[in-house]
């Protein structure tokens, strides 16, 4: 048991370095397309956002949320679902540089009085994704729990299947990530009981279908050899791939599939594609975090983050109270985050947006 709980606490800790480093290399190259990509960031990949060091966008931060309400509600799914509402919301009002449309919506739904279990809005955007990771880690043990809290992750925000989908899929492939390397057939054999629990109403059944073939197209491009390019070629995403659930999970899946044991060439190919690079990156940085831990992430790409308050030994310590939370089925405290500099920060992290954004309409072209 002990031995159990110590690799928990590891993977934890990966998935949540994995992903938050992810974030940082992804950021600077989001929504540029692959071709554009290769011309105006050549080289090998590193940080980049500002003066050669990296910043963590809103995928980090989301993630560092879901774990504080877990380690502070780690077994009950409801209790959880408020923390994370009431943590959303302040999120929101201390105005963030990326919100999707869909959670920015949701989130004012939540501020004007509509329950966590209401609030979502009908999308199938990648967010939940990006908060499924960690709790995969966490509670892949416990398939009924696990199920129960990445609902209520999801549902806060986005309400179509397609995103309980994505966001299953991404949290199983985070824990079986932690438990060694994986062979597309036990994956997908997972996948099949927690698909069969999301009830059977029509949009349902045709979100969890829909995923199947992609995941019978995913299979047979591995089987192919086909380089990760070739894929999001197939899938109609040449130009890079998009914040839909379905264009960001089978991309996703398919490099960690490639790249279970390389972290750095996993977010190498993943970035490279172009598009919601941050989004993509930080997933996968999640799911193959939780399976090299700490030590498999380059050191350069976590130690070039320079961030407040979401930077590694924040994350380090979110992990630990995670786990001792699972292992003490009781609230643990974290840090509390002073708004007011959090909002400076916002603002400040805005202008270097902005500045990125500028940049883009220079060449090359």
């Amino acid at each position: 048991m002990s031995e159990d709980n110590d690799r928990r606490c590891e993977a934890l800790q990966g998935s949540l370095l994995g992903l938050m480093v992810g974030d940082a290399i992804g950021l600077p190259c989001e929504g540029i397309g692959p071709k554009r990509l290769a011309r105006l960031f050549p080289g090998p990949l590193q940080q980049r956002l500002v003066f050669g060091r990296g910043m963590v966008s809103d995928d980090s931060e989301h993630a560092a949320m879901t774990a504080a309400a877990m380690a502070h509600y780690g077994s009950d799914a409801d209790q959880f679902a408020r923390s994370l509402a009431w943590r959303l919301r302040w999120w929101l009002a201390r105005l963030p540089a990326g919100v999707g449309l869909a959670t920015g919506r949701a989130l004012i739904k939540l501020w004007l009085g509509f329950p966590a279990g209401r609030s979502g809005v009908w999308s199938a955007g990648n967010g939940p994704a990006m908060r499924a990771p960690i709790i995969g880690v966490a509670l892949g043990g416990e398939p009924e729990t696990l199920l129960a809290y990445l609902r209520a992750s999801t549902q806060l925000t986005h309400r179509d299947p397609k995103a309980l989908v994505g966001a299953v899929a991404a949290a199983r492939a985070a824990y079986l990530a932690g438990q060694g390397r994986v062979e597309v057939a036990t994956y997908r054999s997972d996948l099949q009981w927690f698909f069969a629990q999301l009830g059977q109403s029509k949009a349902t059944v045709a979100a969890v279908s829909e995923f199947d073939a992609l995941l019978d197209s995913l299979d047979f491009a591995l089987q192919q050899g086909l380089t990760p390019a070739q894929f999001a070629q197939q899938l109609g995403l040449e130009r890079g791939v998009t914040g839909y659930m379905y264009h960001t999970m089978p991309m996703v899946l398919y490099v960690w599939l490639l790249h279970q044991q390389d972290y750095a060439a996993g977010i190498a190919q993943i970035v490279a594609l172009g598009g919601d690079t941050d989004t993509t990156a930080a997933i996968l940085g999640g799911i193959v975090g939780a399976g090299v831990e700490e030590k498999g992430i380059p050191a350069s790409w976590l130690q070039g983050i320079k961030d407040w308050p979401f930077n590694p030994v924040y994350f380090r310590a979110l992990a630990g109270r995670v786990d001792l939370a699972i292992r003490q089925g009781k609230t643990v405290r974290t840090p509390l985050l002073p708004g007011p500099l959090l909002l400076l920060r916002n603002l400040a992290f805005l202008v270097i947006v902005l500045w990125h954004g500028f940049r883009r309409l220079a060449p090359p072209y």
